[in-house]
């Protein structure tokens, strides 16, 4: 029974460790999701880390995922097999951290088709409104386990 239980801890233990994804880390400074978005043009082509909840993740290669927190989102998008969020993380924390990017129109409707294909989704150019989009290009990510 003690071997039971033993067992039954190391397996939890297991599961609830963080996931860590590419590159480590080059900063312990994470910049909240609406600080960053309230203040872009300031953190434009620099790198930064942020955390949330991952809402959506890449069904095809993994090469891309959504955080959210506190009303704000950002796209986290990897180049093809450098890094593969797993397809099962929607609902799970997230720290990421890659340099920030502003897009053009013609970039982000790009993504967003490619995203719509890779969710079986049909696209609309037409649903895609604002003239500034932004993402983060990632090179390193923990999905936390707890």
């Amino acid at each position: 029974m003690k071997f039971l239980i033993s067992a039954l801890a190391a397996v939890t233990l297991l599961c609830a460790a963080d996931l860590k994804l590419g590159k480590p880390f080059t900063t312990d400074k994470q910049v909240p999701l609406a600080t960053l978005m309230a203040h872009k043009e300031d953190y434009v082509g620099k790198t930064v880390q942020v955390k949330g909840k991952i809402t959506e993740v890449c069904q095809t290669m993994g090469c891309w995922m959504m955080l959210t927190d506190a009303g704000q989102m950002i796209r986290i998008k990897v180049n093809d097999g450098e890094i593969d969020f797993p397809k099962d993380s929607a609902g799970k924390m997230a720290i990421a951290e890659g340099k920030f990017n502003k897009l053009t129109r013609a970039q982000e409707l790009a993504q967003d088709k490619d995203e719509a294909q890779d969710s079986g989704k049909k696209f609309d150019p037409a649903s895609i409104k604002g003239t500034e989009f932004y993402q983060i290009q990632g090179s390193g990510a923990v999905i936390l386990g707890k």
